[in-house]
């Protein structure tokens, strides 16, 4: 399918960053891992980010994510500008408007799926009932909803990735994070999170996946190439062109 680029361009923006730059020192040397970069994601975009070891894609997704500040540029989240605020201020945006999935899945071992999927919302300072509404509400949103008392030991990989994507989903954020959410799963299983990630962009999520897969990479709408951290390509492709498992195996 065909983007319309007319209404890409009136879609609202969710990201918008501006000579974004980010150095570290390393000893006595200044390491410039983003090099004023330019960067527009507009609501229900889905974007794959690529690039090689060291081309600052990590860098990229910890400053979209609110867990570091620029050395220098501009980042606005929904148009706030985020990128000038307190680690508490940026604590609180990204609770709202922010949910991350995670290679390594980073869930509580004693804590039930359910109780997994709430602690954002205890963050939040929501109420025990609607923790737990909103809680089951996302899990059966993943398909999980006959899982939600089993803790991690008791679920596989795939179903430990969900557990994982329902609790980014709790807050109902802005747009979904994810770092290279098949890196530790088969391909039977990433093939099912990759459709599940489908389906959460046709239902109008927004998503930013950083990935050095390409067969993962084409799932998306929109790949973005890091190089030495600089802005190497940004191209539009047809959303969910990638063919699924069954159909590669047939093939």
């Amino acid at each position: 399918m065909k983007q319309d680029n007319k209404a890409v361009r009136e879609t609202p923006l969710v990201i918008e960053t501006r000579g974004l730059e980010r150095n570290y020192r390393l000893g006595t040397e200044t390491v410039r891992a983003l090099r004023g970069v330019d960067l527009e994601i507009r609501r229900n975009e889905y974007v794959a980010v690529m690039g090689p070891s060291g081309s600052g894609k990590s860098t990229l997704m910890n400053l979209i994510g609110c867990l570091d500040s620029p050395t220098s540029g501009e980042y606005r989240l929904n148009g706030q500008l985020v990128s000038g605020l307190s680690d508490d201020a940026l604590a609180r945006v990204r609770n709202r408007e922010i949910g991350f999935v995670f290679q390594t899945f980073n869930l509580l071992p004693r804590s039930t799926a359910l109780d997994n999927v709430a602690l954002p919302l205890i963050y939040a300072g929501r109420p025990k009932a609607e923790r737990r509404e909103r809680a089951m509400d996302a899990l059966a949103s993943v398909e999980l909803a006959d899982r939600m008392t089993h803790r991690p030991n008791e679920l596989s990989g795939g179903q430990r990735q969900r557990v994982a994507i329902a609790r980014a989903l709790v807050t109902k954020p802005s747009i979904l994070l994810a770092d290279e959410p098949t890196g530790n799963l088969d391909s039977k299983t990433s093939e099912d999170i990759m459709m599940l990630f489908d389906r959460l962009h046709q239902d109008g999520q927004t998503i930013v996946m950083v990935t050095h897969e390409r067969d993962i990479a084409a799932r998306a709408e929109r790949v973005v190439t890091l190089l030495d951290g600089c802005i190497a390509s940004d191209n539009l492709q047809d959303p969910l062109r990638f063919p699924t498992l069954a159909e590669r195996s047939s093939g």
